[in-house]
């Protein structure tokens, strides 16, 4: 069972919607943990979550100001760090389109000094998250967030004897989350807007909670063998159904697929399947059996009761068994984004 008692934790992009959540489950469940670092550049957000989280009250508690980018920064953060948890990076799709080297230099390279730093500091275990874009992606940011994978995958193979391993989550859209879909609408309710903006009437999403989010990252912890991309099984969600749900008497109006979106995302490829084993509430996409490996797709399997994914399998959005009726979805508005919604 996991025990993170007398651990020391450190969360890049700590201050974000993933980071506060996670703070507030590992608080409530360890409280004896050794330590909690929340690293992050924004200075005005480390000020609101230590208004939440002061030291006084919580002595575990450490707020660094540093960007992923700086190696020096992270070296110095990461000394006597048992376990980082990597969810610094630059989201948003249009942005990234747009300032494309300014998303290189956060979700390649700030992984790379992730990874650099861990190494450096003997950190035992690292998780980084990653997004449903990362699978065959056709916008920037989710091909840094592809190479950012590669590249935490990778990072076993090059571990020597030091006692660490790198893991990877993967999942779609987060409820609640700054950016997300659900506050967007919520906000064109509560502004009486003329209409609700909709990308495209086909567009479908993953949708995964906060809570759930973090669970895998427990997870993670816990079992990862190091260069796993971990998949969570979820709902999905039609675009007009969050609208209908959130705002049924407003009307819809499509504006268009902005640079860089697709229609389904996708969170296991034909060709990831090749590796993927179906863990039950997961699924776990393996590293390539190479000269480097530390163990065998079959190994792996017998460890944790998995089994082989059918042929040809692949995990989309618009192909899921699962979804979200406009029913479930106002529910799960009421209970993760605002307690006080209604019709």
């Amino acid at each position: 069972m996991l025990d993170l008692n007398n651990k020391s934790i450190l969360i890049t992009g700590g201050t974000g919607s993933f980071g506060k959540m996670f703070t507030k489950l590992i608080l409530e469940r360890y409280p004896n943990v050794s330590k909690l670092v929340i690293l992050s550049r924004d200075e005005q957000k480390h000020f609101q979550m230590a208004q939440e989280y002061p030291e006084h009250v919580y002595p575990q508690m450490r707020y660094f100001i540093g960007d992923v980018r700086d190696v020096k920064r992270l070296e110095s953060a990461f000394e006597d760090i048992d376990i980082v948890i990597h969810a610094a990076a630059m989201k948003h799709v249009h942005l990234a389109e747009y300032n494309p080297m300014e998303c290189v230099k956060t979700n390649i390279n700030g992984a790379e000094n992730v990874i650099e730093a861990a190494l450096k500091c003997k950190v035992k275990c690292v998780v980084a998250l990653s997004t449903d874009k990362a699978a065959a992606p056709i916008n920037l940011y989710g091909a840094t967030k592809l190479a950012s994978d590669k590249l935490f995958i990778a990072a076993n193979n090059i571990k020597g004897k030091r006692n660490i391993k790198f893991s990877v989550v993967r999942y779609g859209n987060v409820m609640g989350s700054n950016g997300s879909v659900m506050p967007f609408f919520l906000n064109k309710k509560n502004e009486n807007a003329s209409f609700i903006p909709i990308t495209d009437e086909r567009m479908t999403r993953f949708n995964i909670s906060l809570e759930d989010g973090c669970e895998m990252v427990f997870y993670a912890i816990d079992k990862a063998w190091g260069g796993e991309v971990f998949v969570p099984k979820i709902p999905s969600y039609r675009i007009p159904d969050v609208a209908t749900a959130i705002a049924p008497e407003m009307e819809q109006k499509v504006v268009g697929i902005r640079p860089g979106e697709k229609l389904h995302e996708e969170m296991i490829t034909v060709s990831d399947s090749l590796n993927t084993v179906d863990l039950g509430k997961y699924y776990a996409i393996l590293p390539q059996d190479s000269p480097y490996s530390s163990y065998t797709k079959e190994e792996y399997k017998m460890a944790f009761n998995g089994i082989d994914v059918p042929d040809g399998f692949s995990y989309e959005s618009g192909t899921n068994t699962e979804w979200e009726s406009i029913e479930s979805l106002r529910e799960l508005v009421k209970i993760h984004v605002d307690p006080k919604f209604s019709l």
